[in-house]
């Protein structure tokens, strides 16, 4: 296992610039490939898919090949991956779908942990449907999102389990397996938000164990595609709202109106960089991708280790979420400062960083930070390396001695 991240960082034009980019969890740079594959599309020349002509065809080819790529991503089955304009549209439609069979006294259980794109459009159809919302509670010392509190809260009429890979903000990785489990065994079904996670390690969504499992191209270098996966078996099941012309096939039912097929190309080159961080990797791009998105982690956690290191000599910084098993995903505030404030005095050292809930709405309200700005947020992705770190803490002295 090699990671050269001198050799990856050389294929993004982006980083060639002086800005540090540790904004990857609302957007990743994109490598040549993927920003040619988008533009080679364009150039050549497609069509509206489904026609008897060549671009068409080759429009066609592209969704393909996106669902081909995002399925060995995953470890999933092409013919049950549906793409979008991204994952909250996406999460709407399903949740529109599902809610059609929900009656009153039935329940949903959703975390506070979660991506409100994960919350709200549960919750929203469940008081449509007079259907009682139950909540997973966060530990707030340590940003953990307890297991043993589920027994409590899914029972026979439980209608679906809603939980993140990982939180976008604080990082936590939960026990998915068990709360799918738990959600299976009283004959629920589970959502699970991968936006965040797909980035930062392998994905595997049989070990999950989820009925859907959810993630964003634009997290992991692509385009803006989202993309639902399931069983196609399951799929065909279900029956959600169409136009009465539109194609009736899995996964086809799903997906409303006309797609950008020039970014499904850039969604297929995506997946095959990733699978080539580790260029020893050698086999299937399945396996390609397991070793490589590993070696990333390792380099991710590195970086982490490192990154909390710096924050904590610094008094002034207070770090919330302490997960053991979590992404490379910090959320902090500076004493005497605004979360805004330290935004903007790094984005003057040109380090890029987020401010604010970052639709991470319920958990930082419940951390008790949300009316005063939250906090930043720094993403530490494949690409980032020793020296991004070292820019950001020295940038965060200069900014701290204006407090």
């Amino acid at each position: 296992m090699t990671y050269d991240v001198k050799r990856i960082r050389a294929q993004y034009p982006a980083l060639a610039g002086p800005t540090v980019y540790l904004d990857g969890a609302a957007g990743t740079q994109s490598p040549e490939e993927v920003i040619e594959a988008i533009a080679g599309a364009y150039r050549v020349g497609t069509s509206n898919g489904g026609g008897q002509f060549a671009t068409s065809a080759r429009a066609d080819g592209f969704a393909q090949a996106a669902r081909d790529a995002v399925a060995d991503l995953v470890g999933g089955v092409a013919g049950g991956v549906v793409l979008g304009p991204n994952m909250t549209t996406l999460t709407y439609r399903f949740a529109r779908t599902l809610a059609d069979s929900w009656t009153a006294g039935d329940n949903i259980v959703v975390s506070r942990l979660d991506h409100d794109a994960n919350i709200r459009p549960w919750v929203q159809l469940a008081g449509r449907s007079g259907v009682d919302v139950r909540w997973a509670e966060v530990d707030l010392a340590d940003g953990t999102l307890p297991f043993a509190q589920y027994d409590g809260l899914v029972d026979e009429r439980t209608r679906l389990v809603a939980v993140t890979a990982a939180s976008n903000v604080l990082g936590t990785r939960p026990d998915v397996r068990s709360i799918t489990d738990l959600a299976r065994s009283r004959g629920a079904l589970s959502y699970v938000d991968g936006v965040h996670s797909t980035a930062h390690g392998v994905t595997d969504i049989g070990a999950y164990g989820c009925d859907f499992y959810a993630t964003s191209a634009y997290k992991w270098v692509g385009p803006h595609v989202g993309c639902v996966i399931a069983d196609p078996l399951f799929l065909a099941g279900l029956r959600p709202e169409k136009l009465a012309s539109s194609s009736n096939e899995v996964p086809d039912r799903f997906e409303w109106g006309t797609p950008s097929y020039q970014n499904f190309a850039g969604v297929a080159a995506a997946v095959d960089h990733l699978a080539g961080l580790d260029d020893e990797a050698r086999g299937t791009r399945r396996e390609r991708l397991v070793a490589s998105l590993g070696a990333a982690e390792k380099h991710e956690q590195r970086l982490l280790g490192d990154l909390l290191a710096g924050l904590a000599a610094d008094e002034r910084i207070t770090v919330y979420g302490r997960a053991p098993h979590r992404t490379s995903t910090v959320y902090f505030t500076v004493a005497g400062l605004t979360p805004q404030q330290v935004a903007a005095g790094l984005a003057a050292a040109s380090v890029n960083v987020w401010d604010g809930h970052n639709y991470a709405y319920e958990v930082t309200a419940a951390l008790g930070i949300r009316d005063a700005g939250s906090a930043v947020r720094v993403s530490l992705d494949h690409y980032t390396d020793d020296a991004d770190v070292a820019r950001l803490l020295e940038a965060l002295e200069l900014v701290g001695r204006s407090a």
